[in-house]
């Protein structure tokens, strides 16, 4: 936006300041004339014949005072200029820094040393958000990159599979068409993966009130088939916990959290635990499932995007497009809720959601 140039603040604190100083030293002279001068007589003879008159101090007073006002003046000027740079110059450091950030350089930090006052506080303010910027700018070509790549496989794949078939046109035919299928499925669910998460990380949907209870019963419903092929005990507990947000991304979230407790588990045996609850103004879902026990470096990693858990059990068929948790994780976070990952120390991990509770 252009604007029409105008006064710098420095030269309006100075003139400001001088300003001050010339007012203060003009009522300060008035206050001599009222309460001084105006109380000698005004005669040839002055005040009993000996002192002088009014008209004689004026006209030696009068000069006195003009170099006074004058010097008030410059010196306000002067040394209006010196303080009010001395003072702005923190806000000039900070708007440097905000045209390297405007630049694309988010790695610039101000931090101002002395003590704690407004422009400090604005510049550690300021450092604080280009380290948030810098960290999802960071995280936003990570994502890019990867979602790149992983695009990508199935295309290459698929571009294999005619390559091959244009050269040996005696090819099972059944065979191709089915892993074809198989190739576009698996691009079709990480797109539309992409598309949730991007979604989810907008916060741009209808409000309702939503029951977790129910929703975590609708999602064990769903996936119960696969527990019990993989002989695990899905059981859902608890009472009612109710929220506001998407009934359609709370679904996702839970069914996200419930596959993943039911998919990385052990080979058989295992159990799932879905409980949900209520505290005050929170409401809790907890998923908690057996597995092989995790180590706990690998546990904050698991919510990023394209991190599949390598070291956890899981069979090919489901081995995901690594989108799982950090779906749940955007959709908590654009309901105003937590989530929190713990291993558990038998093996297995819990995972806790605490959203902002409704009557």
């Amino acid at each position: 936006m252009r604007r029409r140039p105008g006064l710098s603040a420095r030269l309006k604190l100075a003139l400001s300041y001088a300003g001050f100083l010339f007012v203060a030293g003009a009522l300060l002279l008035a206050v001599v004339w009222w309460f001084l001068l105006r109380y000698v007589p005004d005669n040839s003879q002055g005040l009993l014949g000996i002192s002088p008159n009014r008209y004689l101090l004026v006209r030696t007073f009068a000069p006195a005072a003009a170099v006074a006002m004058a010097f008030l003046l410059v010196f306000g000027l002067l040394g209006g200029w010196i303080l009010a740079g001395r003072m702005l110059r923190p806000l000039t450091l900070i708007t440097d820094a905000a045209r390297t950030a405007g630049r694309g350089s988010l790695s610039h930090r101000i931090r101002m040393e002395g003590r704690q006052d407004e422009f400090r506080e604005l510049s550690d303010a300021f450092d604080s958000m280009l380290e948030q910027l810098e960290s999802h700018v960071a995280e936003q070509q990570r994502f890019a990159a990867n979602a790149s790549h992983e695009l990508r496989t199935p295309l290459a794949i698929s571009r294999t599979l005619l390559d091959v078939a244009r050269k040996d046109p005696g090819q099972d035919r059944g065979e191709l068409i089915e892993r074809l299928y198989a190739v576009n499925t698996r691009a079709i669910d990480l797109t539309e993966a992409l598309l949730l998460l991007s979604r989810g990380d907008r916060g741009n949907f209808t409000r309702e009130g939503v029951d977790l209870s129910l929703v975590a019963e609708e999602a064990a419903e769903t996936l119960l088939p696969l527990a019990e092929e993989r002989r695990i005990i899905l059981e859902v507990t608890g009472g009612a916990a109710r929220t506001s947000g998407s009934a359609e991304l709370l679904l996702r979230m839970v069914t996200n959290l419930v596959q993943n407790a039911v998919v990385h588990n052990l080979p058989a045996g295992g159990t799932v635990t879905v409980r949900t609850e209520a505290y005050g103004d929170t409401s809790v879902l907890r998923v908690e499932n057996t597995g092989r026990v995790l180590p706990p470096d690998l546990v904050p990693t698991l919510t990023e995007p394209f991190r599949r858990g390598t070291e956890r059990v899981r069979t090919d068929e489901h081995a995901g497009v690594g989108l799982g948790l950090a779906i749940v994780h955007s959709i908590v976070r654009a309901h105003d809720g937590t989530l929190d990952l713990a291993p558990r120390p038998a093996g297995g991990l819990v995972a806790t959601v605490r959203l902002p509770a409704v009557p």
